[in-house]
């Protein structure tokens, strides 16, 4: 879908600020580009759509060379969300929506259907949100009416720039659970920029972790923390997967009707402490709970990171 060839970007005073990538991005995979500060993701991304021209090597979208496109249509097949919102303020949201479907000459009765459907997905009812001015939403239903803009036109790809990192924790959690609802019914091919580790463990398929303009692994969220590649991403994991809190497995249960049904699985007891169920997940996909000598549920590795994520949020919350 998308292929990064032995691609850098240097600037004229000699920063190296991407340096000889090479990757590909699945169709419709949630790929999040990961690392601290300076370390190339966004400009990664922005070389995407062209906003920040190569210096060697060469992207593909689907096979073709991004220059060989013309550049209004890469830029129409590929929604952009920012963390800078950047709705216009002088427009309604339906305006402000349907800006690329109108430049694509859609017919009014179409984007009006697209207009709802739109705020229905992200939970804002039409009737009440269309009509309104920016002003007069919160930062987080504005950061959903961003994600929905970049989504009006269907486009192939989504471009994501840190969108939610501007946000309070409860707005950022809100969003990410309506992002995981978009990902599992849209399947769109979405480039995901984020420096929280949380963040890339709840939503990626993939994640790729960078550092100094060099890619340092990438995989599933499971197989980074089960196999981190080294010390730098052990402690970038390690540091934000930090549980000290309370944890009962009845949290990540699956329960289950029939006793035996997964008679294949290695059983736990209801008690086990996290950190054991850690050890034996990293062995085991998933796992069967005893209690009083009978299984209840399973939990898999990715249902107990994403609590882990989950509650670590919520920990870091300011107090009101």
């Amino acid at each position: 879908m998308i292929t990064f060839d032995n691609v850098s970007k240097e600037y004229p005073d000699g920063t190296v600020a991407v340096d000889s990538l090479n990757f590909e991005i699945r169709q419709g995979e949630f790929f999040v580009l990961i690392g601290p500060s300076g370390c190339g993701k966004t400009t990664t991304l922005k070389m995407i759509n062209r906003l920040i021209p190569l210096s060697d090597g060469t992207i593909f979208i689907n096979g073709k060379k991004i220059s060989e496109y013309n550049i209004h249509e890469l830029r129409w097949n590929i929604g952009y969300v920012l963390q800078q919102i950047a709705l216009f303020p002088h427009m309604t949201i339906e305006e402000n929506i349907t800006v690329v479907p109108e430049m694509k000459n859609w017919n009014r009765e179409k984007m009006k259907q697209r207009v709802h459907e739109l705020l229905e997905m992200v939970g804002l009812d039409p009737e009440t949100y269309a009509v309104r001015k920016p002003k007069e939403l919160s930062g987080g239903q504005q950061q959903r009416v961003g994600v929905i803009r970049a989504l009006a036109a269907d486009p192939e790809m989504i471009l994501m720039d840190e969108p939610f990192s501007a946000l309070d924790p409860i707005s950022r959690e809100k969003l990410q659970d309506d992002l995981l609802r978009l990902k599992k019914n849209l399947k769109k091919t979405t480039v995901f920029v984020t420096h929280d580790m949380q963040e890339a463990l709840k939503l990626a398929d993939r994640i790729c972790v960078m550092k100094d303009g060099k890619i340092v692994q990438i995989g599933t969220p499971d197989e980074l923390t089960k196999n981190p590649a080294n010390e730098f991403v052990k402690e970038f994991l390690g540091d934000k997967l930090a549980w000290d809190g309370d944890f009962h497995v009845e949290e990540v249960l699956q329960p289950i009707s029939e006793e035996g049904i997964y008679g294949s699985l290695s059983d736990v007891p209801i008690s086990i402490p996290l950190q054991e169920l850690l050890e034996k997940l990293s062995e085991q996909e998933q796992l069967a709970v005893q209690k009083n000598g009978r299984q209840i549920g399973i939990v898999n590795r990715q249902t107990v990171i994403n609590y882990l994520s989950v509650q670590l949020q919520k920990r870091d919350m300011p107090n009101e």
